[in-house]
This record gives C-alpha cells, structure tokens and sequence, in this order.
C-alpha cells in the first residue's frame, strides 16, 4: 500500500505535470492539505520537503512554497530519446509498427524509450507523465480510446508549452489537430463491405470496436457501402463492443445470431484479424464453413490471416512503413522544428485470399 504522504507528492506532481501548477505559481498552504486530504501536517512536510529537494518545488520563507521552472533542471545531452506509446507493445500489429520506428531512430542515432498503455487512460497519464519528467525530445503516441473524450489533454499541450514534438499513429483526438498517420479507416471499411455485396451478400453481420477512431470510421465504411448499394442493414446484425468487451461480447453476440434466426446471415466482416480469428471458433462449433457456408473479411492483414486452417481476405495495414514514416516526422519535428509536414493517409488495399464466394446466381447451360 502506497503511503500517505508518497498519494500526496504523487498529488502535487500531477497537477505540476498537468498544467494545474504553472512555474512559480504558489501551491496550497500546508494547512489546506491537511484539510482537504486529512493527512497529518508532519505528512504534508514531508512530502513538500521531497519535492522541494528534488527540485519540484521551491520556498519562500514567511511567503509561501511555489512550482519550480523544471525547464532549469534540464541537463544537456549529445544523444536524443523518442519515446513510443503504443496501446500494446508485443501483441498483434504492434511489434511491426515499434520495429519500423525503432530501426530508424536506430540509424539516425536516436535513444528509444517504448511504453505502452494498454488502451487505458490511467496508463496513458502515468506515460505522458513520464515523459514529461525524462529528458525526451520527440514522442511517436498511439492515443488511448480515440473515440472517447480524453481526460489527459493538458498533458498533450504541456508537450506543446515543452516544445516537444509529437506525432500520432493510427488514430488521433480532433480536439488537438495533430500530425496524424493513419489508414483511411472509412474506405477500407467500406472496400470490405462492398466486396461481400457486389458477390450478393445481403445479410452480413459487422463488428467493430467503437471506443477507438479506427472501428467508429470503419463500422462508418460498412454502413456507407450499403445505403450505396440499396442494401438495408439488419440491425441485429451489427455489433459494437469496446476494448473491455473485446473477449466475450463479439463472440456471445455472433453465437446468439446464429442460433436465433432462422435467415442466417451469409457474409461476416470484423474489426481486426485478431477478432476474427477469435470467431472461428465459434463458427467451427456451429460447422460452418469458409467460404462455403458463410464469407469472411476483415481489416489489418496481420499474420492472423495465415496461422489458422482458414486464410481470409483482409485490408492491409502499413504497419512498418507507418512506423518508419512516424519516426521519420518526429526526428523531422526535432531537427527543424518549423519544417511544415502534413498528415499522412496510406489508402486501403485488399488482400484477396479466397474466403468469400458468390451467391450470384448463374443459370446452367440448356443441353441439346
């Protein structure tokens, strides 16, 4: 169990990493934290008496105690740090996007520092903290549930006031407009849709995760494929989840479809391979086959899409080339800091594998 008095310094360093505390601002009395924290005033003490020793915070004697220049603090160094914040760092896509970044930071001299979040927003202000109090010259972030409103937004304009660059992969939060390099998530979403449709799919169950930018753009996709091609979308038949729902919703709910209706449906599309290859169970268990019995696609062509018995039909994801390109941006932003640069969109392509088929009818030759 963490101390009172580490909760306390804990407290004030957030609010100092946050923005709540600017440079020579003065805090709150000593009397004010042990009110509002119902800690003792020898707690307080020692907690303020760290920070000011190790250069948090400064006194004033019969004035008060005050947020420190931190900038002051910063000691030189001939080699640069970038730092990478993924949402996961050795699971599915994430190890080739890091290897592409990594190799090139690598050859230009530059230290990495990786992170992960674990698409938590805890997790994501505990890295941006971090950051903020090592010696970190650029960041590549991965931003933490895209689709939701951020509580830590006043750490990413601390970075700005810090004069530290950074650039976002995969997704990006409208509400700071940065240097973004994404996949154009509503055309691959739609490229997916439309390959079922255009075989004469009607009834196609769609997945997506919807707590990030990247499933919200392409559940966009699906249902913009079929109000384009007059195909009205059951809705039962689309199911959102979020990150914490990602291991028993989408599978409870494809299992619930199959049993209950009596239509079923023909074609599936999911938000990741990784997704996917969780459903073959399900759909192995009700012996369904690919493509026989229902048509599959999805998005990323991860190595997902070869390690089962099943190779399905997948959008690609840069994944290195994003990586490598994020590194290039930010060591650019570190190098040049007026260097006008402008987010990059890879557009989708599709990787055919054959698991899909046609319901297109052809009537069979007349025979003399």
């Amino acid at each position: 169990m963490v101390s009172k008095y580490k909760q306390l310094k804990q407290n004030i360093q957030s609010k100092i990493l946050d923005g709540s505390f600017r440079p020579h601002q003065k805090i709150l009395s000593e009397y004010e934290y042990v009110k509002n924290f119902e800690v003792s005033r020898h707690t307080v003490r020692q907690a303020i008496g760290e920070l000011v020793s190790e250069g948090w915070l400064y006194r004033e004697h019969g004035v008060g105690t005050f947020c420190a220049d931190r900038s002051k603090f910063t000691s030189p160094s001939t080699r640069k740090n970038v730092a990478i914040i993924t949402t996961y760092i050795s699971d599915y896509i994430f190890p080739y996007i890091i290897r592409g970044a990594e190799r090139y930071l690598s050859d230009k001299g530059y230290n990495v520092i990786l992170m992960s979040t674990n698409n938590d927003f805890d997790k994501e202000k505990q890295a941006l903290e971090n950051i903020l109090t090592q010696q970190v010259d650029g960041l590549i972030i991965e931003p933490t549930r895209s689709a939701q409103a951020n509580p830590n937004l006043n750490y990413y304009l601390n970075l700005e006031n810090a004069g530290i660059p950074y650039v976002m992969i995969n997704a990006y939060y409208e509400e700071l407009e940065p240097l973004s390099l994404t996949l154009n998530d509503q055309d691959a979403g739609f490229r997916n849709a439309e390959h079922l449709i255009q075989l004469g799919h009607r009834r196609i169950i769609g997945l997506f995760k919807t707590d990030d930018m990247q499933g919200v753009q392409r559940m966009k996709g699906y249902l913009k494929a079929h109000r384009y091609y007059g195909c009205p979308v059951d809705p039962s038949l689309l199911i959102t989840y979020s990150t914490d729902e990602k291991y028993s919703k989408a599978a409870q709910s494809v299992e619930q479809i199959l049993k209950d209706q009596t239509e079923g449906p023909t074609g599936l599309v999911t938000y990741n391979d990784e997704l996917l290859l969780q459903l073959l169970d399900v759909l192995r268990d009700k012996n369904l086959q690919i493509p026989g019995d229902i048509s599959v696609v999805s998005f990323d062509d991860s190595h997902f899409t070869q390690i089962s018995e099943v190779k399905f039909s997948s959008i690609v994801h840069p994944k290195e080339r994003m990586g490598e390109d994020a590194a290039k941006y930010v060591t650019t932003l570190i190098e040049q800091p007026d260097a006008a640069l402008s987010s990059i969109v890879y557009e989708p392509h599709f990787i055919d594998r054959h698991s899909t088929r046609s319901l297109q009818f052809t009537p069979a030759l007349e025979t003399e």
